[in-house]
């Protein structure tokens, strides 16, 4: 078969395990494969592909993916986030279109961090986009799973070495204050949990989803904490789940904290809470 043949037959094989995206996730697997780039396919859609270890590993990773649901970024390898390339493993969440737009939101409000704490680092994709943005003195990112820092660490070797990562259980092993504290905790309903998508559910770490019995857990901890590790006038910044803005401003706003604002997401859905102290 051809390459566009190729493709097509994955994306069925995936269709039929109703696989959100096949067609594309039929194409990056098969470019990923056999190293081949856009245009190469776009310039040679009708060349034909010859058995060999390449095909063979593509084949493969579509029975895997079909048959055990594993995502596809897990499978590559890497998810792009904020423009860069981030690796990503089981170890750690993978990096999503809606903590971008709390990024985004966070730029957008003109504040110019010179020290910046990440919380529940994972990837380091936060800390990292932060850090080639703002180009702060200081960076650091906690994570209390040391597999994920291993990760954030190698991410941060190869985009962005002076973000400094280290294992802590949110504030516990931190020191000194911080302009922006930003974090994307776990805040999903240990019940809620059993119910999400299987690639989500049996893939994707479960330390980095479950926020206890409301999903509300590691928000009381770290607003409860934040005031003692801000600078006056520093931000505490959250990603949130659709239905956690109000519980979470109302947390805030009870610790002190002033001007705390929800921000939706593209889809109109709350996604980010943040305020100063």
């Amino acid at each position: 078969m051809n390459r566009r043949e190729w493709i097509l037959y994955g994306q069925k094989q995936l269709e039929e395990e109703q696989i959100e995206n096949a067609s594309g996730e039929a194409w990056y697997l098969f470019s990923y494969c056999l190293n081949l780039s856009r245009e190469d396919y776009l310039f040679g859609m009708t060349e034909e592909v010859g058995e060999g270890p390449e095909l063979k590993k593509y084949q493969e990773m579509l029975e895997k993916r079909r048959k055990e649901r594993v995502p596809l970024q897990y499978l590559i390898g890497t998810q792009d986030f904020m423009g860069y390339s981030f690796i990503v493993t089981p170890d750690v969440l993978i990096p999503r279109q809606d903590t971008e737009t709390v990024l985004e939101e966070v730029i957008g409000t003109g504040i110019r961090p010179e020290k910046i704490l990440d919380l529940c680092t994972g990837s380091g994709c936060i800390a990292i986009s932060l850090a080639l943005f703002f180009q702060p003195r200081i960076c650091i990112g906690t994570d209390i799973s040391e597999k994920a820092l291993e990760i954030a660490k190698e991410n941060g070797k190869r985009l962005c070495p002076m973000v400094k990562f280290m294992q802590s259980d949110l504030f516990d092993q931190t020191e000194g204050r911080f302009d922006l504290i930003i974090s994307n905790p776990p805040y999903i309903a240990s019940e809620e949990c059993t119910k999400l998508m299987p690639e989500v559910r049996e893939h994707e770490p479960l330390l980095a989803l479950d926020g206890k019995e409301d999903g509300l857990f590691f928000y009381r901890k770290i607003i409860e904490s934040a005031p003692r590790y801000l600078e006056e006038g520093g931000m505490l910044a959250f990603e949130i789940g659709y239905d956690q803005g109000e519980p979470v401003k109302e947390m805030m706003e009870e610790n002190g904290f002033h001007f705390v604002t929800i921000k939706k997401d593209l889809a109109g859905l709350d996604r980010m809470v943040f305020g100063n102290k």
